[in-house]
């Protein structure tokens, strides 16, 4: 029963996360010509949902294996958000900094969290996946910060929709493990 909801809540959160991040990225490549404050309002309240949510399925699976993980993934999204929102007036460099580093970390844990499960590491090919993307374009945005602003909103809402896509395919890729979960004969243990 424990697994069972440990697992439901972390399909959920993937579910949630992976709506957020395509709303995001669509946001972002909708209105490209909007200003720096804009975006820095999306990043920043994306980033603080994104983090709570991990947040919350690490309190929620305390005794799953990478709990620990989500909390330092949850943490860095916050601070990233809270950044972007209590100095606005920073320059378009600094926030793709700022930005760059969270990506990186966020992909390093995803990783981290992929290899680390009690799942089978075939069955977690997604989080590599999106873990790859995020490290990509980190370090893309970092490498190239003179590219300009414009493209830099395209590549964060490209960057926010594939790595939304992924985790909703890594959703659906674990229904028929929530199945078999649901459908198998309990122990009694509670």
């Amino acid at each position: 029963m424990i697994m069972e909801t440990l697992f439901r809540d972390y399909r959920w959160s993937l579910l949630f996360r992976g709506i957020i991040a395509i709303l995001f990225g669509i946001l972002a490549l909708g209105w490209p010509g909007k200003t720096l404050a804009l975006l820095i309002v999306l990043f920043g309240a994306y980033a603080i949902v994104d983090g709570v949510a991990s947040i919350f399925s690490a309190a929620r699976g305390r005794t799953a294996h990478n709990w620990g993980l989500l909390v330092v993934e949850g943490i860095v999204s916050i601070l990233a958000g809270i950044i972007a929102f209590v100095w606005p007036g920073l320059t378009a460099l600094a926030l793709l900094y700022v930005i760059a580093a969270w990506a990186v970390i966020t992909g390093v844990t995803e990783i981290m969290a992929a290899f680390s499960s009690h799942t089978d590491v075939g069955r977690d090919w997604w989080l590599v996946l999106a873990g790859i993307a995020s490290i990509i374009f980190g370090v893309l945005i970092a490498v190239q910060p003179g590219i300009g602003l414009l493209t830099v909103i395209w590549l964060i809402g490209i960057y926010a929709i594939v790595f939304g896509v992924l985790f909703l395919a890594r959703y659906f890729q674990t229904r028929s493990i929530a199945h078999t979960m649901a459908n198998a004969p309990h122990s009694g243990l509670v």
